[in-house]
């Protein structure tokens, strides 16, 4: 009996370290899609005049002592540049964020309605995609935590194995095409958006990062479940034909 433990040990820490992979990529997963920083930027925007006692370099100075009167002349001293300000901003699949000059908090607004209307249906299939994608890494992790806790034959054992393979490979799959499409998305949005929205420089965010790292934790569990499943199988060829070759010599032989 000692030699068979052995593998059945092998096999449960197999199974455990894909439900871990798989519960991973689930949380990673989540956590991009409920976020707004797969892609963060700034835009040159005109800096507003400067009001009451807000001083600084975000606002526009007045050199008249009496700026409410619309007969004084008003001189503005910025020039160029100047006359400009850097405001930072975050975007993801569903709203973009933007701060507010010389204020606390942020404006945030749908990113589907920044999107040009020619992409938006890509977007709603990056979207449905990335939710199809989670739907099945949770099915997945879902089937090898059954697996885990199932104590009856082998047999049942290898046909959940099968199924989570399949289905974890499936995840993989969407969530490399939804990712794929929402890089293309915001990519023409830079290009085509609203003009008040378009980001003078920009690069990808924690989130798109984290979105990338639930795909590679999800093939990661998929080829650790197809590896244990094709380890089992082999497991049960050599058996079966160490017990043929057994009871061959056994028929020549017969014990007297």
């Amino acid at each position: 009996r000692m030699p068979d433990s052995v593998p059945a040990a092998d096999r449960r820490q197999r199974a455990s370290a894909a439900f871990s992979l798989s519960f991973l990529s689930l949380a990673f997963s989540i956590t991009a899609l409920s976020s707004s920083y797969w892609c963060e930027g700034t835009r040159k925007v005109a800096k507003p005049f400067c009001t009451g006692q807000s001083k600084g370099d975000h606002c526009i100075r007045f050199n008249s002592p009496d700026a409410n009167n619309s007969n004084a002349v008003q001189y503005i001293w910025e020039t160029g540049d100047d006359k400009f300000v850097d405001q930072k901003f975050h975007a993801g699949i569903w709203y973009s964020c933007e701060e507010i000059i010389n204020e606390e908090g942020e404006k945030c607004r749908s990113f589907i309605s920044l999107t040009p209307a020619a992409d938006r249906g890509v977007l709603w299939l990056s979207i449905v995609a990335e939710l199809l994608y989670i739907i099945l890494l949770l099915t997945g992790a879902i089937l090898m935590s059954v697996e885990m806790c199932y104590y009856s034959t082998v047999i049942d054992g290898l046909k959940i194995n099968a199924f989570s393979a399949v289905v974890t490979v499936l995840a993989g799959l969407l969530g490399m095409v939804a990712h794929m499409m929402y890089t293309t998305v915001f990519q023409m949005t830079v290009n085509l958006g609203p003009e008040d929205w378009r980001p003078h420089t920009w690069d990808y965010g924690w989130s798109y990062c984290l979105a990338w790292a639930s795909f590679a934790c999800c093939m990661a569990a998929a080829v650790t479940t197809i590896n244990k499943y094709t380890k089992t199988i082999l497991e049960f060829k050599h058996k079966r034909k160490t017990l043929e070759r057994s009871l061959k010599i056994k028929y020549k032989f017969p014990d007297h």
